[in-house]
């Protein structure tokens, strides 16, 4: 029985507001503040709860060790090293999980497997660390090799940001289906973080059919206003595709192009006259999970941001009241999340697979959920000040809080 299974990152307890996401308007807008990492992950497990309690199978990915000693030692970071340094070895960025990997389920596979491949994210220090760690739970979580195939990075000479610019089109997602990826040209304002030769070797790395793959560039205006992920501007699920008019380079070629391979596409357009590109970013109107319920219906799961918006409100109001895919819209509070650049679709990654086929521990039920719950509240710091990033007291507090979840969900081996 394969079905969509999200698995969201569980905010670490070193969750902190760096400004070290160039390109990121939230993140940067944000730098400095104070952070509340118990608040944060709080807020990411109700996000899950509550789709569980939607009927959506729920997985969760951990926090990375942090701060990362090895990063620190490789860089010889001391008083006189750039601050900027230090916080990348304490950055909690894998809460967004979106940037975990690429994953291509088996029905679209030349194996019948599904093939998962960890980012690089080379063009961030604070997240290029990760992935060795990140390839680490993966392997765990998708240990079955009747089932799962788990890769190395693609190398760092080509970014890869992961699913966050990916989607794939289906009848349904146990179906074959058509994947898209979407990358960025270099030259603008800000990097453009996933390169177009990564997604191709990604493609033909999971054995994928040509035929069914589609690659489409991202609008270089859309990067310089701070969609530095495709995600941010544009969510597919099944075979709808709901995009801002102005998140590809050539928005027409590009729905033709996935139309050419996936004949049942329906596009959910928001003009810029409805939502203008700027407050699309500002709210993460599509940086939403855009689901399917168990009665078929498709749901929009956003930030509550969206419902403080007049434009996003009065769109998302119209929305409603057509005959049209998206039949509910659910708001949800990701707050400490989206001051640092990640609505609800950077908090998960969406492997198509029978949970039966997954290591148990990574999937949540309401049991391990209040488990999860009570050590958030016991261990994670309730408050990290801009300069407190070195303190050893907060060092040893933030290691061992990692311990206690592991232990929690007898994940040791992961320590």
């Amino acid at each position: 029985m394969l079905r969509e299974i999200n698995f969201d990152g569980i905010v670490g307890p070193s969750h902190n507001y760096a400004g070290l996401s160039l390109g990121n308007i939230a993140s940067a807008s944000h730098g400095g503040d104070p952070s509340y990492p118990r608040a944060a992950a709080l807020q990411g497990l109700a996000k899950m709860r509550a789709n569980m309690e939607l009927g959506l199978p729920q997985g969760f990915l951990l926090p990375l060790p942090r701060p990362n000693s090895a990063l620190l030692e490789a860089l010889a970071v001391d008083r006189s090293a750039d601050r900027a340094l230090l916080a990348a070895a304490w950055s909690a960025s894998s809460m967004w999980t979106a940037n975990a990997a690429t994953v291509s389920p088996a029905p679209d596979t030349n194996d019948g497997l599904c093939h998962l491949t960890p980012a690089n994210l080379a063009t961030m220090l604070h997240r290029a660390q990760e992935w060795p760690d990140t390839k680490a739970q993966l392997a765990l979580a998708f240990a079955d090799e009747a089932h799962f195939a788990v890769h190395d990075a693609i190398p760092g000479s080509f970014g890869d940001e992961g699913a966050a610019n990916h989607m794939r089109f289906c009848e349904g997602h146990g179906a074959p289906g058509v994947e898209v990826f979407v990358y960025g040209r270099p030259g603008g304002k800000f990097p453009a973080r996933q390169h177009e030769q990564a997604s191709r070797a990604i493609a033909r790395r999971h054995g994928l059919d040509p035929e069914k793959c589609v690659f489409v560039e991202q609008n270089p205006e859309a990067i310089e206003a701070g969609a530095f992920h495709n995600d941010v501007v544009a969510v597919a699920n099944e075979r709808v595709l709901f995009t801002h008019a102005r998140a590809f380079a050539d928005q027409r070629g590009a729905y033709r192009a996935i139309r050419e391979a996936f004949l049942a596409l329906e596009v959910v357009e928001v003009a810029e006259d409805d939502v203008p590109l700027t407050e699309a970013i500002a709210t993460y109107l599509f940086n939403a999970q855009l689901v399917t319920l168990g009665d078929k219906e498709m749901a929009l799961i956003v930030p509550s941001e969206c419902q403080e918006s007049e434009a996003v409100r009065t769109y998302l109001d119209s929305l409603l009241q057509k005959a049209g895919p998206i039949r509910r819209v659910i708001p949800v509070d990701v707050r400490q999340s989206m001051a640092n650049g990640g609505g609800p679709a950077c908090l998960r990654l969406r492997v198509v697979a029978d949970p039966a086929t997954v290591d148990p521990r990574f999937l949540l039920d309401a049991d391990k959920a209040e488990r999860i719950a009570r050590v958030i509240e016991q261990h994670w710091p309730h408050e990290i000040a801009p300069g407190a990033l070195g303190d050893s007291a907060l060092a040893e507090q933030v290691t061992e809080a990692r311990a206690a979840l592991l232990d929690t969900l007898d994940l040791g081996e992961l320590g």
